[in-house]
């Protein structure tokens, strides 16, 4: 990429910013992908989780190489419907065996509850909780691909519409299987929960199937949060300190071999899948959620506003993940134990509107 005099144009510093706090979350996101087939490797063919995340990880890499983008595009749309088939069958024949009411009945009193509204401090966690998974995402650079890359502003709205809801609706599957598996499979698994039952209630055929679905399905999300940061680092960082002395092509290909790399080792850091995409999501959401949302319906004044809000709500969360704060000020709020991703992202907006004059 060659720098011309838009790369010294207003907002490319707030450009490089936002680049610099997404990066990192995909990492989080990619090493939980390893962690998920390696847990699957470890099941079926009792592979120490150790080696089976760098096999993953070398197999994965390989993948994304040689298939870029097209191993998503490709891929998603076949796997994704045989994945949902699978899931729709798997539950019916666990609710033919256990019974749905059953399943409620045998599950706890606190697992059946949806929002915690009877205890302020769960609620609010909560809502911590909930602001992440629903806002995290939303500037990231994977579902920014798909939205531009509509036909139109109508289909892009209206894809929109359909994932979520679609994403509601079979979500509560594997909610449904998790809860069965406490009877149907006491005490036996703690992860890997998805093939396990249908090792054991599907048929050979169906089960084989649905698992080589589900790694591949797997593979495939891979692919995405690896490209993901590889583009943002090869079109809008490197170019900046290297100029136009290296192709585009070699730059992506360097930029997904340091995610590779900075994932692995965040895959080997100890952390569990469900802390890494929080990390993951928890970036998007206190550095980028404030300047694309007030953005869109608010025009900044200068480029001020955006560096104001992605600076201080990014530090704020960093400072509390470093001093291991578990709650808002810990020190000083005590056991109100407030979000600290959600409001750090309060922070970014304070700051956001202060330097917007």
């Amino acid at each position: 990429m060659v720098q011309s005099a838009a790369c010294r144009a207003p907002g490319r510093r707030a450009e490089l910013l936002s680049a610099i706090i997404m990066v990192p979350g995909y990492f989080g996101w990619t090493a939980a992908q390893f962690l998920a087939l390696a847990g699957l490797l470890q099941l079926f063919f009792g592979l120490d989780p150790a080696y089976g995340v760098l096999i993953v990880a070398v197999v994965g890499t390989g993948y994304t190489l040689l298939g870029g983008m097209w191993s998503v595009t490709l891929t998603d749309a076949l796997q994704v419907t045989l994945l949902l088939v699978g899931l729709v069958v798997l539950g019916w024949v666990t609710i033919g065996d256990v019974g749905f009411a059953n399943v409620i009945e045998q599950t706890p009193p606190d697992m059946r509850v949806l929002v915690p509204t009877d205890d302020l401090h769960a609620f609010v966690g909560w809502i911590g909780v909930f602001a992440i998974g629903v806002f995290g995402n939303l500037p990231g650079q994977d579902l920014m691909q798909r939205v531009f890359a509509a036909k139109s502003e109508k289909v892009a709205k209206q894809a929109c519409w359909l994932a979520g809801i679609a994403y509601v609706v079979f979500g509560m599957i594997p909610v449904f299987l998790a809860l069965a598996s406490r009877i149907l499979l006491p005490g036996e698994l703690e992860g890997s929960i998805l093939p396990a039952l249908a090792h054991a209630y599907l048929s050979p055929v169906l089960a084989v199937i649905f698992t080589v679905v589900l790694a591949s399905a797997v593979l495939s999300t891979i692919d995405s949060a690896m490209l993901s940061p590889s583009s943002v680092m090869a079109q809008n960082i490197f170019p900046r300190f290297v100029g136009d002395r290296f192709k585009p092509l070699v730059l992506n290909r360097l930029a997904l071999m340091i995610t590779a790399v900075a994932s692995l080792v965040m895959a080997y850091l100890g952390e569990d899948a469900y802390s890494l995409l929080e990390d993951a999501y928890a970036l998007g959401l206190v550095g980028l959620l404030v300047p694309l949302a007030v953005g869109l319906y608010r025009p900044p004044k200068s480029e001020a506003s955006a560096l104001w809000c992605m600076g201080a709500g990014s530090l704020v969360w960093l400072a509390h993940r470093l001093a291991g704060w578990e709650g808002f000020l810990a020190p000083v709020l005590g056991e109100w134990k407030l979000p600290v991703a959600l409001c750090s992202a309060l922070v970014g907006l304070v700051a956001y509107f202060a330097a917007d004059r």
